[in-house]
Parts: structure tokens; C-alpha cells; sequence
């Protein structure tokens, strides 16, 4: 809609200063001289708004012109306080400058949005960390924090599980990432992950880094949650699975005869699959490898006899 486009021209003006045309063009996925009606448009409004032509040319707003229009509707007004994240804030330190960031734009809010805002706050409250997982202690987080926002190189004492297990680090924090309520930094050199509760000393140096252009650090937490997961699961198991059982992660499915689906699927260990195939009771048919499906069929005639004894003893 037009006047939506009008309210987008407006806060791209205000928030990145000069555009061409062209740029807005793009940024609204319209053509230049639609551009140029709105542009019209606008200032025949009154707004403030200037072009200056040549090769550094562009619209402008007037210097300390601000728009109090959000552009807001009811449903980006209720995401935006559903994407609040108190806890992890508070962890960060930065709990008080959320709470002053939502007081200010419910203030900046149209009073008409105003309880739409409340009332998705009152109803989802997100908890990051599982049900069984204890807290993880992590008083340095704040400054690993502000080293990440300042570019600022570390020097860490950091426990691993291998020996050495305490080692000491040089680290230059690209960025942060909480998972499942534990919190890990990506730094270079590498780049490498580190666990936040794992760093039993730390200072903060003077010394700047300048962190990569191209990093990423969404693909790269995609690409080592990938990578970790194959990790996990190094070995192979081709099972059958009785009609409506389904496995994650199963793959090269084939359909058999008698209706049962005979598919690979990946697997941490033998120990490990043996225990999660088991769950599946008489749903699954174990065939390789040889050694999980003579430890599976070990523990049913085990199970077998015991229960056996039991049904006797019961008939006595």
C-alpha cells in the first residue's frame, strides 16, 4: 500500500541518512519512478525532504528532523516484546538498559498499540534453560560481553576435558551464542568455541583486533552444530521398523514385503544404540551392525527368561 511505502521512505531517511532513488527503489522493491511520486508525495505533505542531484546526490531529511511514526502494526508491535529475552539480558548486564530500551518504545508507541504490547508480554515469558540442567555459573560473561562489543583481545584460563584439561588462551571474541541456557564464545584465532562457564580466570587486555569481514556467526554456529552432530554419531545402523515407527534421521527408507521399512540411520555407539532401540521394544529389528544386534538379542532373552521365571512362579 502506498501509504506504508510512504511510512518505509520515512524511517529509511531517518535511520541511514542520504538514499538515491535507485537505493530506494531497491530497498522497496518498486520501480524508480514510483520513487519519485512518493517522493512527490511527501513533500507536497510538508515534510522536510531534499534531492540533490550528481553522483553524490540523494534524498535527505532536514537536518534534526525526526518523524515520531512507527509504522507499527498491532502484530509487529506484539513481536516486538515477545522477542524480549530478560534473562539472557540480565546475564549480560544489560538487564536495566532493556527495561529503559521497552519503556521507550512502548512511550513511542501509538496509544492504540499500547495493549497490544502489554498484554504479549504478560503471556509468553521465554526460559531458555531445559527442565533438568542446573544454572551455569558464569561471572565473567558481562566481560566477555563487553570484549565482544569492543573488540577487545582476552586472556583466559580455560578448562577443557582433555589433558591438559586447564590451559591458557588468547582470545579474540567474535560473538556470543546461547544454547539451550548455556552460553558460548566464538573467537579467533580459527575461529574455535568456548564454553563461558568453562573460563576460570580472565583479563581484559588493550589490545584491539580487528574481527573479519566476512565472519558470520550464524552460518558458522550452523556449520559447527552440523559438524558436532556428526561427530556424535560416527557409526551406522541398518534396522527394520514395524509399519507407523519412524526414527529420526533415518535415511536410504525401503519398503519390504511383509510391510516393515528397512532404513540406515546414524548412531553415537553401541552402547548408546542399544539403549535407544530398546525403547522401540518389538517395533525395531536390529540387523547390522552384528555386534549391537547380538547385544540387543542378549538382553531380550535375558528379559525373556526372567519374566519367563516370573510367569511360572505366578502360576504356582
Amino acid at each position: 500500500m502506498k501509504s506504508s511505502r510512504l511510512v518505509s521512505i520515512l524511517l529509511l531517511l531517518q535511520t541511514r541518512g542520504r538514499m538515491t532513488a535507485a537505493q530506494l527503489a531497491e530497498e522497496l522493491e518498486v520501480s524508480v519512478r514510483t520513487v519519485y511520486r512518493d517522493v512527490e508525495a511527501l513533500s507536497a505533505a510538508g515534510v522536510p525532504l531534499y534531492g540533490d542531484a550528481g553522483h553524490a546526490g540523494g534524498y535527505r531529511l532536514l537536518d534534526g528532523y525526526r518523524t515520531r511514526l512507527t509504522g507499527l502494526t498491532a502484530d509487529e508491535a506484539e513481536a516486538l516484546f515477545l522477542a524480549g529475552a530478560p534473562g539472557p539480558a540480565a546475564q549480560l548486564g544489560l538487564g536495566s538498559v532493556l527495561a529503559a530500551a521497552q519503556l521507550k518504545v512502548r512511550a513511542a508507541l501509538p496509544r492504540e498499540l499500547r495493549p497490544h504490547a502489554d498484554r504479549i508480554s504478560g503471556r509468553f515469558h521465554l526460559d531458555a534453560p531445559g527442565w533438568y540442567a542446573d544454572a551455569d555459573e558464569t561471572p565473567y560473561l558481562p566481560a566477555v560481553a563487553d570484549a565482544v562489543w569492543n573488540s577487545r583481545v582476552l586472556h583466559v584460563l580455560y578448562r577443557r576435558w582433555r589433558e591438559p584439561t586447564d590451559v591458557e588462551r588468547r582470545l579474540e571474541p567474535y560473538g556470543l551464542v546461547l544454547k539451550a541456557g548455556r552460553w558460548y564464545v566464538v573467537a579467533g584465532p580459527g575461529p574455535r568455541t568456548y564454553r563461558v562457564d568453562q573460563i576460570l580466570q580472565l583479563a581484559a587486555a588493550e589490545e584491539e583486533f580487528t574481527r573479519p569481514e566476512d565472519f558470520d556467526l550464524a552460518a558458522y554456529w550452523a556449520a559447527y552444530q552440523r559438524d558436532f552432530l556428526d561427530r556424535l554419531r560416527p557409526g551406522e545402523a541398518v534396522v527394520r521398523l514395524a509399519p507407523g515407527v519412524t526414527l529420526d534421521r533415518a535415511a536410504n527408507p525401503r519398503t519390504e514385503a511383509d510391510g516393515w521399512t528397512r532404513v540406515t540411520v546414524p548412531i553415537e555407539s553401541v552402547d548408546h544404540a542399544h539403549a535407544e532401540f530398546l525403547r522401540l521394544g518389538s517395533g525395531v529389528e536390529v540387523l547390522e551392525p552384528p555386534e549391537l544386534r547380538a547385544k540387543i538379542a542378549r538382553t531380550v532373552a535375558e528379559l525373556a527368561a526372567r519374566y519367563g521365571n516370573l510367569r511360572a512362579r505366578g502360576g504356582d
